[in-house]
């Protein structure tokens, strides 16, 4: 008989000023830290999640001011990255997580590759340029439309203005792309389509573990 896969439980970190609520797959192996993009949460990620359980420790955490996790005075890349990699550490794995930046949270998995060691490091629909003025055309421009019915549950935005004025300084704080990672050489996922991760999610499923 084979073992039933670890389940998805929540948690918080601890800190109340800079606290970030995450859904934990797994006890053992790498981390591979799952980050949504602006107006989304970390449910975006449980599908690919749910495929690559059992093989590794999967963590999906909510960005500040996104599903569960609280807002804050202070969204800067490095506080965030910060706080990601105490998260990271509290899982005392003592093995370096592989990165995956989903959208603007391509910028923030960069930013900790150049601050943190990192086995390996993937963005994908990482904005070309300026991000867009308001909220509706920040939708319009994700790609949802490639995403398939039965997985468009996962892709819900948030459509809140003040996100968009939060994580403004984002774009004009770029990170410095060092990239000191330890696995393969960093780059995009390679995707097809926007939102790869569910168009496919047992096949990106299948990247990550490649990479474990």
């Amino acid at each position: 008989m084979q073992p039933q896969p670890p389940r998805r439980s929540t948690h918080a970190t601890n800190s109340p000023l800079n606290r970030l609520v995450y859904d934990r797959w797994g006890e053992f192996g790498r981390p591979v830290v799952l980050l949504h993009g602006l107006l989304f949460d970390r449910t975006m990620w449980w599908p690919v999640a749910a495929e690559l359980a059992g093989d590794c420790t999967v963590v999906a955490p909510d960005l500040p001011g996104h599903g569960f996790s609280p807002p804050r005075s202070d969204y800067s890349l490095e506080r965030v990255a910060a706080d990601v990699a105490g998260l990271v550490n509290d899982l005392r794995l003592h093995r370096a997580p592989i990165v995956v930046g989903h959208g603007t949270s391509a910028w923030l998995a960069i930013a900790f590759a150049d601050a943190y060691a990192t086995h390996c490091l993937l963005t994908l629909d990482e904005p070309a340029g300026e991000l867009p003025g308001t909220v509706d055309d920040l939708v319009a421009a994700a790609g949802l439309a490639s995403v398939p019915e039965e997985y468009r549950s996962f892709a819900e935005p948030r459509r809140d203005p003040a996100l968009l004025t939060a994580y403004a300084g984002w774009k004009a704080q770029p990170p410095t792309r060092r990239l000191a990672v330890a696995g393969p050489a960093p780059g995009p996922a390679a995707p097809d389509n926007a939102f790869a991760h569910l168009n496919d999610p047992q096949g990106f499923a299948g990247r990550l573990r490649a990479l474990l």
